[in-house]
């Protein structure tokens, strides 16, 4: 089966992005491997695997584990689960360098996101990770993407100069999900109401141009090229109001654009299809 790399920064990547993800790919015999920027373990967002901080009370010492909106935002408890076996996992506990990657060692490459910027811009600015995510691309290697990753491939810059994914079709975190948790955290976690917004805009920058979705849509060849769940289709609501998340027996909240060899997805509600797909795109006939 497929040697599949899987880069992480040192700290605040998505738990249900990664989690999810390797869990599917090792269930179905793909050998995991993952790289951090110095070769040492790398941690999860600590608030989206307990849900503790994310409440108004949240900053009050022991009051903080009381937790209602926290229980909500979390990882749910198949994300939770499959977290607490991946910390058990060989190749997860003795990472690579990311100055060791050569694209060429490698079958595939999938890239999780993470909002939280205290740990995310290490990995989203890389220009090593930068210049891996292109070899794949040249590679025309199988590469998959989730929300703040798909930010990584649209920094990613080809030999011609332009975004790797210039032409490409593609979907990430939309304004309307980033906008949707930004609005909750100026609620739920007021003394931190950024949490959930990795690049703020400037000033004199109208609201949102700094979103995911925007960033990557100034990087495609076309805005059109940036997909979002159409309005006609099945189980709309509950693919677009940010509450309702896929799971192993349910695709149907879940919402994934394949673009050749490149596969995109917007959220943690995504991921269980997302990972699915990339895991059938190495399938041998």
């Amino acid at each position: 089966m497929a040697c599949i790399l899987i880069p992480l920064p040192h700290r605040d990547f998505d738990p249900s992005e990664v989690a999810v993800s390797w869990h599917t790919l090792h269930a179905d015999g793909h050998e995991v491997i993952f790289a951090t920027p110095d070769g040492r373990a790398a941690s999860a967002d600590e608030l989206m695997l307990s849900g503790v901080g994310l409440d108004p009370w949240g900053w009050v010492p022991g009051l903080n584990r009381l937790r209602v909106v926290g229980l909500l935002l979390r990882a749910n408890a198949d994300a939770r689960k499959a977290y607490a076996a991946m910390l058990q996992d060989g190749a997860f506990r003795a990472p690579l360098r990311w100055d060791a990657l050569d694209a060429s060692a490698f079958d595939g490459l999938l890239l999780p996101g993470g909002h939280r910027e205290r740990g995310m811009r290490e990995y989203l600015e890389s220009p090593l990770l930068q210049k891996l995510v292109a070899a794949f691309f040249a590679a025309d290697k199988p590469v998959a993407a989730i929300c703040h990753g798909v930010l990584l491939a649209a920094r990613s810059r080809s030999a011609e100069g332009k975004s790797v994914l210039h032409g490409r079709r593609t979907t990430a975190l939309t304004w309307a999900l980033e906008k949707k948790a930004w609005a909750t955290a100026r609620i739920s976690r007021f003394w931190d109401p950024l949490y959930y917004r990795t690049y703020a805009e400037a000033p004199g920058q109208p609201v949102g141009y700094m979103s995911v979705q925007q960033e990557v849509i100034r990087a495609l060849a076309d805005p059109a090229d940036f997909l979002d769940v159409p309005r006609d289709a099945p189980d709309y609501r509950r693919k677009t109001n940010g509450l309702a998340r896929d799971s192993a027996a349910d695709a149907s909240p879940a919402f994934v654009v394949r673009d050749g060899n490149y596969l995109s997805a917007r959220w943690p509600g995504d991921v269980h299809r997302f990972a699915r797909e990339f895991s059938a795109m190495f399938a041998r006939p």
